[in-house]
């Protein structure tokens, strides 16, 4: 049951990563969120291989059963704290094209002031 014990020792080390990624999500420290992300793929990929080649134990059937509720139970709240950036950064863009808008709409036209400014001197009878 070597193999075993490897698998659940996987699972615990992903359980970690899940939790290090909550504790980055809370702090609102996205880049190395998706960075722990990317390593946590890789893991996952090699848990999955090795899950292929291993079979488990009674108590080790129920450990893992345990770590994955915990893995599901941080993933669920990371997702959580994922909307709501997502949220936050369509706010943030919506904000940022309408404030677009606005100067788009408000800024002085160049060719109008030398209008206005040629307008000016005809009035005054001026060259």
């Amino acid at each position: 049951m070597q193999g075993g014990q490897q698998l659940i020792a996987s699972y615990e080390l992903l359980l970690q990563q899940s939790k290090s990624m909550l504790e980055l999500a809370r702090r609102g420290d996205w880049a190395a969120l998706l960075q722990e992300k990317s390593c946590g793929l890789v893991d996952a990929e090699s848990l999955r291989q090795l899950e292929a080649r291993v079979s488990l134990g009674q108590q080790e059937q129920l450990r893992k059963v345990e770590l994955l509720e915990q893995i599901l139970a941080l993933d669920a709240e990371i997702h959580t704290h994922l909307l709501a950036r997502r949220d936050e950064l369509g706010r943030l863009i919506l904000n940022s094209r309408r404030q677009h808008e606005l100067n788009r709409t408000y800024r002085p036209v160049v060719g109008a002031a030398l209008v206005y400014q040629a307008a000016d001197r005809f009035d005054k009878g001026l060259p």
